[in-house]
């Protein structure tokens, strides 16, 4: 499949050595198994770089990679070093019990936080799955746990305000067992609307070094809620093939926030023939949060 991108988001097209720029700063995060988890190929780049398409094959990307299609990865692609210090916890926050585990620095002294949220039908194990979605929860999981981070996953009842605050509330207790620690929120699939919600409210997003949006919906609401002022930096990952979420309609609201704010930190990765899942299987963890966490 050849995805048209010129004239759907315009910009002058560069080679693909300049996609995530502004590298030369040091990393927060270590290599772990690189070789396996970046991107293989890169076909075109747009923004300078901010825009970034890549290269997805079913065969390479999970048949090869998968003992069992989509429900187990090979063993190479994990290492189960995060069992060791994963658990699980409530917090009674907004009149309702919040659930979540937690791995690395979860309990206190974290160098760098990051929350995962599930989508509708999912659950806090979904993000603490070892050998799901490629390897690719665990692969964070690991990057964490060695780089003196935390690592949590919650239960999302709600994709409305009460779920925000309780996110929110999960946030503010995190800092306080870890006041120096900077925090990231990915979101899979309809969990972006709780992504949203955090960084245009003026109170949370504070709280925020970056969201990443997993195959998620656009927020109609973002571009006149005052948010492009706070900068918060934003990752929007989306498969060409994706039925639930039209990659067409990501992209044109990517173009909306660089055209309306040029220099907002935002980047756009679109997987080429990707569905819906394919953003969460094949985003490149330590390529995007180095990017937020500098």
């Amino acid at each position: 499949m050849s995805v048209r991108l010129a004239p759907l988001v315009g910009g002058l097209m560069v080679g693909a050595a300049v996609a995530f720029s502004g590298v030369a700063q040091a990393d927060v995060l270590k290599p772990y198994k690189d070789r396996l988890f970046k991107y293989k190929k890169i076909t075109e780049t747009l923004y300078d770089g901010d825009f970034i398409v890549v290269e997805y094959s079913k065969q390479r990307d999970l048949r090869d990679r998968d003992e069992v299609d989509e429900r187990k990865v090979f063993g190479n692609y994990v290492s189960y070093k995060p069992k060791r210090g994963r658990g699980s916890a409530e917090l009674q926050a907004n009149g309702r019990t919040i659930s979540y585990m937690g791995t690395g620095k979860w309990k206190g002294g974290a160098r760098a936080i990051v929350i995962y949220i599930h989508g509708q039908g999912g659950n806090r194990f979904q993000g603490m799955n070892d050998v799901s979605f490629g390897g690719n929860f665990n692969r964070v999981q690991n990057l964490m746990v060695r780089n003196g981070g935390a690592y949590l996953t919650v239960d999302i009842k709600n994709f409305d305000k009460r779920g925000t605050a309780d996110v929110a509330a999960l946030i503010q207790y995190q800092k306080q067992l870890s006041p120096g620690a900077k925090v990231v929120v990915a979101c899979g699939s309809m969990g972006g609307i709780i992504c949203w919600n955090l960084v245009r409210n003026a109170n949370y997003s504070r709280l925020l070094s970056g969201i990443m949006l997993l195959g998620s919906p656009k927020d109609p609401n973002f571009l006149g809620s005052g948010a492009l002022s706070r900068n918060v930096p934003i990752y929007m990952g989306q498969g060409t093939l994706d039925r639930v979420y039209n990659w067409e309609t990501q992209a044109n609201f990517y173009k909306q926030i660089k055209s309306r704010a040029p220099g907002y930190p935002i980047k756009f990765t679109l997987f080429d023939t990707g569905t819906h899942g394919t953003p969460i299987r094949m985003t490149d963890w330590r390529l995007v949060l180095n990017w937020m966490l500098r």
